[in-house]
């Protein structure tokens, strides 16, 4: 500050300096000093004025203080005055605005600031890299600064994040860090960080952030904690909110079990500190986001079954039974038991069981409706259990059942000792406060909401209005009240009552004619719901006419016209005379164009600002959606209309039955195709080995007259030597004719080939005609007809294969002889050859031998011969072949005709179909 001082000191000896002009002498020292000492001082000095005179500072300084962010890094001390001033320019910290009026102002400043810092990207990345710095004079400071630019402009600085290498992971460090002060502000950052940013909330995630949060959160005392647990609460909202990966991820990391610590509060009544119910609002808000019904289906009911195995929800349950516990904590526990019991059968089956601890023990639903029709408790309280009540009844018939069960006759305690849910929602249905009224039928309505059972079941319930009076039934009592109207003193809304009432008639109507039919048994019924609806009342009574039109058309519309005097015709006919057709469409539409309609569509938990405001229930609004249309359309067709709507619609029936049969007939003929096909591939696999066996005996042959050819060689050498021998052996024509026509016979066996080639093309034409197999477009004649001929022609062609494979077998065996013979030549060939004398031997056993010889290549003549004849034979065998390949030439030719004339017919087979589907498609349109 010495500096500052001696700045500030010439202000008496000289003109008065402004700030201004103080703050541009620190700017120039930053910049044009080069001892650090004289920068580290000026920055010291413009961090002190900052605060007072942020907006001189802001634009005279922050370019110089980027400079020293770039530049002076080894200096710990001079980087946390910079980052420090830089904080003091952009933040908005209402506490040190002098003024009131200035707020908003500041907060502009504060965004133009952040605007200028980060238009250059790299500014943000510097100031990511100085988080690394493990110095607190550095650290902290840098953490601050980068939070207020989140606050000022998140969505711009995280995307600089987003796209900086290693950026997210940075940031994660900060919660390892040992100094609390540092931790508990990087919670705040990441907060800020994670603020509405999907993808930053994944990075996050997986960088442990879940197990890191936990850890604090435990290490703080759970609820009991202070107001870090609250900061790590919410940025793990921030992280599951409407994040589905978060939510898969955080229950397959084991973490909703690490949950049930935290609901361990006792009953201890001094030991509800508002921090520990701040804190203990935000973790059951946490519990409701992973099991939030707008989550999708499969993730809500893994997270609900995970809840129940860990003892979370019997650890709610417990919170719910408690006593001394806050109202706002016991509203909000309420609705967090609803939402994880919502849907789940395992869920509603245990929350069924739960008892109340008191004498005798109470079912907790019985508990809850008590506090739902009672008018004394807070409202949000009774929204609450009326809630819990719809979520337990939730796709769960078996809960529904037992509901009802509690009306009948049967099940009703005549002591009067113990109440029943049934009784109390009577008691509510019928009282005088229009809130419990309205309350009661929703959650009647739910009773039966897609149970037809139980909507015929609840048809027994009788009520005794007064003493030495007959009983009558709930339908009855219902429609009474109704049409009393204002008569009754009620407390509360004037159409509350009567909406309520409407909304469970027509529930109880829809899709259970047995229900209309008791409903239009009640003459009185009828005449008023249509004098509702045909007078010209105020706005207010405009949602009533609508619900009454709604529920008269649901009288048309499930009407099974058991009543001769209320049949669909007479009630139309008596819509049409007294209402109006248009006019009854038009109150009808009263119902979905009402404000508060939209607003009860959107979620299922009746969540209101008063009880004015409760008028539609969510699960009637989609009652209404789906019936709404159909009742309009049931009046629009007049009765002329109809008979031909019918008659229309039994044409179409009939045309859809003849394509069902067509179907059928297609499918048998896929079928018979598919097995053709299969005997067309044996038939192939056949055809392929017969020309593997003729390929094979090809290739005998010509080895065995390449062998052949080597014996005669071997014999003309052996016998040059002996004149004399070799002599009498060409006078006697033995060997050089006969063996020659012997090789020219053996020769004629490589026509054999030709087999081989005639096969392959029978294979082609074969997979010819399964390519021409008729398509499934054709009739069930035609298809018979070319199934029959196919079959036939593939049974010919099995019996011309088995032919040539019986020739071809029988030429094998011919050849195998031809080999045995061989080699007995070669063996005589060998004995010859060793025979043979030396030269030098004496012709005496020259002669001797000769003789010998001579006898044995007679022999070998006759075998000769006889080779020849057997050649012979296998060439008029090869002749007999050769004549039954063309007879089957022939067949496939006449085949290859009649699959011309198939294909024709299938073409005009296919235009009529074509013809057919075509004047279906327009019947069908037509009618919709």
């Amino acid at each position: 500050m010495n500096f500052l001082r001696g700045v500030m000191g010439g202000q008496s000896a000289g003109p008065q300096h402004t700030e201004a002009e103080t703050i541009q002498k620190l700017c120039d020292r930053v910049a044009s000093s080069t001892l650090l000492d004289d920068r580290r001082n000026a920055v010291r000095a413009l961090k002190s004025l900052s605060k007072k005179y942020r907006l001189e500072v802001g634009i005279q300084a922050m370019e110089h203080l980027i400079h020293v962010l770039q530049t002076d890094r080894s200096d710990s001390e001079i980087i946390g005055y910079a980052l420090d001033t830089l904080y003091n320019i952009i933040s908005n910290d209402e506490e040190e605005e002098v003024e009131e009026n200035s707020t908003r102002q500041s907060e502009d400043l504060g965004s133009q600031f952040t605007e200028i810092f980060i238009k250059q990207q790299e500014n943000v990345t510097l100031l990511l890299s100085l988080l690394e710095e493990f110095d607190f004079h550095v650290r902290w400071p840098g953490v601050k600064l980068l939070t207020s630019l989140l606050k000022q402009l998140g969505p711009q600085v995280q995307q600089i994040i987003l796209v900086s290498p290693m950026g997210v992971s940075r940031l994660m460090d900060l919660l390892a860090d040992s100094r609390e002060v540092i931790r508990n502000d990087g919670v705040l950052l990441l907060q800020a960080l994670t603020r509405n940013n999907g993808a930053i909330q994944k990075i996050v995630a997986f960088e442990n952030a879940f197990e890191r949060l936990l850890d604090i959160i435990t290490e703080e005392g759970n609820s009991d904690g202070g107001i870090v647990v609250e900061d790590c609460l919410i940025l793990l909202q921030n992280l599951l909110k409407n994040n589905n990966s978060n939510q898969n991820f955080f229950k397959e990391g084991s973490y909703i079990q690490r949950m049930k610590p935290w609901f361990e509060v006792g009953d201890e009544n001094s030991g509800w500190s508002a921090q520990k119910v701040t804190n203990l609002h935000l973790m059951l808000q946490l519990v409701r986001v992973l099991v939030s019904p707008n989550n999708p289906p499969g993730a809500t009911s893994s997270c609900q079954k995970a809840m129940f195995q860990c003892g979370l929800l019997q650890q709610l349950c417990t919170i719910l039974m408690a006593t001394g516990v806050p109202a706002d904590i016991l509203t909000e526990t309420i609705n967090t038991v609803s939402e994880v019991i919502r849907g789940c059968q395992v869920n509603q089956d245990y929350f069924a069981s739960v008892n109340a601890p008191s004498n005798p023990p109470r079912p907790a639903i019985v508990v809850l409706l008590m506090s739902m029709v009672n008018e004394r408790q807070p409202f949000v309280l009774r929204c609450a259990v009326l809630y819990c009540f719809q979520c337990f009844l939730y796709k769960n018939q078996k809960g529904q059942g037992e509901i009802v069960s509690t009306l009948l006759p049967s099940t009703i305690d005549a002591t009067g000792i113990s109440v029943s849910a049934g009784q109390l929602l009577c008691g509510g249905l019928f009282s005088t406060d229009s809130l419990s009224n309205w309350c009661a039928a929703v959650a009647l309505a739910h009773a039966l909401q897609e149970n037809a059972t139980q909507k015929e079941q609840l048809l027994r319930v009788q009520l005794a209005t007064s003493i030495g009076n007959p009983p009558v039934s709930l339908l009855q009592q219902c429609t009474n009240i109704l049409s009393q109207g204002d008569k009754i003193d009620r407390r509360g809304s004037k159409i509350q009552t009567r909406v309520g009432l409407l909304m469970l008639l027509c529930t109880w109507l829809s899709n259970c004619p047995i229900a209309v039919t008791h409903f239009l048994h009640n003459s009185a019924n009828v005449p008023f719901l249509t004098g509702q609806i045909a007078e010209n009342l105020g706005e207010e009574e405009q949602l009533v006419q609508g619900l009454c039109a709604l529920l008269l058309g649901i009288s048309i519309y499930f009407n099974d016209n058991s009543l001769e005097s209320y049949t669909k015709e007479k009630l139309k006919q008596l819509i049409e005379k007294r209402i109006g057709k248009e006019n009854f469409i038009e109150k009808l539409g009263f119902i979905s164009k009402h404000e508060f309609y939209s607003r009860a569509s959107q979620k299922p938990q009746p969540n209101f600002p008063s009880p004015e405001y409760m008028i539609f229930d969510h699960e009637f609004t989609k009652l209404v959606k789906e019936l709404e249309e159909i009742i309009q359309k049931t009046f629009k067709y007049s009765t002329n209309e109809e008979k031909r709507q019918k008659k229309n619609k039994q044409t179409l029936q009939n045309e859809i039955q003849i394509c069902s049969h067509f179907q059928v007939v297609v499918r048998d003929m896929d079928l018979q195709l598919e097995e053709l096909k299969q005997q067309i591939s044996t038939l192939k696999c056949q055809n392929e080995q017969l020309q593997t066996a003729v390929t094979q005996q090809v290739s005998q042959i010509q080895q065995h007259k390449d062998q052949y050819n080597l014996l005669k060689v071997q014999l003309g050498k052996d016998n040059q030597p002996q004149g004399s021998y070799n002599d009498g052996s060409q006078m006697n024509g033995i060997q050089p004719e006969e063996i020659g026509r012997l090789r020219e016979e053996i020769e004629e066996l490589k026509s054999n080939q030709e087999l081989q080639n005639q096969l392959a093309e029978k294979d082609s034409l074969i997979e010819n005609l399964k390519s021409s197999q008729p398509s499934p477009g054709a009739n069930e004649e035609s298809s018979a007809t070319d199934s029959a001929r196919d079959s036939e022609q593939i049974a010919d062609l099995k019996q011309e294969l088995a032919t040539l494979k019986s020739q071809l077998n029988s030429q094998s065996i011919e050849i195998t002889k031809l080999q045995t013979e061989k080699q007995e030549l070669l063996q005589k060939t060998e004995a010859f050859a060793k025979s043979v004398p030396e030269p030098e031997q004496s012709e005496t056993v020259t002669a001797a031998k000769a003789t010998d010889v001579e006898g044995r290549l007679s022999a070998l003549l006759q075998e000769t011969k006889e080779l020849k004849n057997e050649i012979k034979a296998l060439s008029e065998e090869r002749t007999a072949i050769k004549e039954q390949l063309d007879a089957s030439n022939s067949t496939i030719a006449i085949l290859q005709n009649e699959k011309n004339k198939l294909e024709v017919d299938i073409t005009d087979k296919k235009n009529k179909m074509i013809f057919w589907c075509c004047w279906l498609i327009r019947i069908r349109k037509y009618f919709h």
